[in-house]
This record gives C-alpha cells, structure tokens and sequence, in this order.
C-alpha cells in the first residue's frame, strides 16, 4: 500500500510552510504587501496610500517622482507657512532689543519727537546702522558716502523705538503672510529686501546729508505695492487696498520726522517689484523675474555711485 503524501507540514513528509516576514524588520510576521513593489512590510512599515499600504522606501521615490507644488508665480508652497515673514519679525524685535541696549540716554523707547513724542529717540545702534550719519554740518560727510554701504541694509531692521517697531511689525504680520503665500518664500524675501533698498536709496538721494533715517516702512511701502500690483493681476479686488494705502501717504507728508523719500522709494521700488513676479512670462518665468530683480538693483546702484560722487566730488 503506497502512502499518500498529507497535508502540507504535517509527519508525512509535507513541504513546511514559510510564513511571510517584513523586509525590513525579519523578525516580524506580516501578511500585508506593498501595493507599489509586493514586498511584504510590517505594521510600523506601512504608510497609507491612495488603495492599500506602501513601504517607506517606494513612498520615498514617489516623493521624488512628483513635482513640487507650485504658486501662481513660480513661488514654493512652504510659503503658506509664513516662516520669511516670522523671520524678518524676529530680526526686527531684535535688532530693537540690541538698539536699547546700546543706549545711554534713556529714550530709545519713547520719549522723541515723533508722533506726538511716542517714537523713541536714537541710539548708539540707529546711529552706526541707519541711512544717513547724523555729523555736524560743518564736518566732512559720513556714512554710505564714504563706503559704509551696509547701511542701506541694515537701517530696514532698525526702529526709533517701541511705537515705530510695532506699527511696521504689525503691517508686515497682515501683509507679509499673504505675500509668502502667493509669490513663495524666496521671492517674498527677495521683494521685502528689494523694496526696502529702494527705499533707503530713495533716503541717500534725496535726503539731508545729515538726516539719520531708519525703520521697516520701506520695505513695508514696498509691500503694500507689490499687494496692489499681484491683486490687479489675479483680477481680484484692490479696493480694500487703496484707502489704507492712502492713509499711510497721508501719515507720510504730515508727521514731521517721517523719512518722505524713504517711503516714496519703498513705494515705486516694490510696485517695480511686484511688476517682474506678477507679469513674468510662465514659460520663462524664473528667468525674467532673475533678470528684472538683477535689473532693479543695477539701477540702484548706480543712483547710489552718482549720489556719492555728488557728496564727494
């Protein structure tokens, strides 16, 4: 009498099954497979999928296989996180913490003459970083005239005291983010940073050689700009836009201490801005908003050569 062979793993002599184990982890049973490369994974190796689980490794190269998403001007989606705006805040609250610690006088907080006497005096700080050095008239001129460039950056992030800094902070929390979330992180950096070079330009041409002037309002004119021209273009509605915009050129020619060219240079800087990313080709896009940028402060920095030789000449 011939045995017959019994079930599989069994005495008589069956093939003994092989129970399938996770790839990664070779201790671990698992009955479920990557629904991308069929290998078996383990609960901790699971990651949710469109049908059924994926390992890590096929989610990773699905992840490099799929474009990044996109704004409507070229700009990284990170920027709906608003982490540039945040960041230029920190730099700001900052650099106002520095400022009053370098003073020695006592009125870097409030006390100047500004807005009624809430705007804070200058500081040791405000007086090595703002536009323009404040030196005696009859003293040879100082400052970005004789090579202290650094100026022009370094006076956005630098306030004459609390009130000043809270006004700009507060305009840069409302528009920044929204900014950040249209054009992308590097962009919105590049239009904050251009428009308030512009404006401090705007201050070295056009300002008393001696007139200190400092503060984030360039930028921020900048931006309020920039909103206008990128709302015209979505065809969305700017009438919210204008009247505030509006009070604040009003503020600008009737508050005594406001630097009128450093606002106006902020102004026509970030609307040039605005124009190169909101109207950049979508084929080319990168390209001309590189080369507009590249352009705009070419022509800056030619208006601060011709100034200097003017004062120096």
């Amino acid at each position: 009498m011939t045995d017959r062979p019994g079930p599989a793993g069994d005495a008589t002599g069956g093939p003994v099954p092989t129970t399938p184990v996770c790839y990664r982890h070779s201790d671990r049973e698992t009955y479920v497979r990557c629904t991308r490369c069929d290998r078996p994974i383990c609960p901790e190796c699971m990651r949710e999928a469109s049908v059924g689980h994926q390992c890590p490794e096929c989610v990773n190269e699905g992840r490099r296989s799929v474009r990044p998403a996109r704004t409507a001007f070229g700009g990284g989606a990170a920027g709906r996180r608003g982490l540039v705006t945040r960041t230029l805040i920190a730099l700001n609250v900052l650099a106002m913490v520095l400022s009053i610690l370098s003073d020695r006088g006592g009125d870097s907080m409030v006390g100047g003459s500004g807005l009624g006497g809430l705007l804070g005096g200058g500081t040791p700080l405000t007086q090595w970083g703002a536009v323009l050095a404040q030196w005696p008239p009859q003293f040879p001129v100082e400052g970005v005239a004789t090579g202290e460039w650094y100026r022009l950056v370094t006076a956005m992030f630098l306030h004459y005291g609390l009130v000043h800094l809270l006004l700009n902070m507060w305009a840069l929390w409302v528009l920044g983010r929204d900014l950040e979330a249209l054009l992308g992180p590097l962009r919105f950096l590049g239009l904050y940073l251009v428009a308030g070079l512009g404006g401090n330009v705007a201050a070295y041409l056009f300002s008393e050689p001696n007139a200190a002037s400092a503060g984030a309002s360039t930028a921020i004119f900048g931006l309020f700009a920039a909103v206008f021209v990128i709302m015209r273009r979505l065809g969305r509605d700017t009438s919210a836009i204008v009247p505030v915009l509006v009070i604040n050129l009003i503020f600008t020619f009737t508050v005594p201490n406001i630097s009128i060219p450093g606002h106006i240079g902020g102004l026509v800087t970030g609307a040039a801005m605005g124009w190169v990313l909101a109207y950049a080709p979508r084929m080319r896009r990168s390209v001309f908003q590189a080369g507009g940028t590249a352009v705009v402060l070419v022509a800056l920095l030619g208006l601060v050569i011709v100034r200097t030789a003017m004062l120096t000449g």
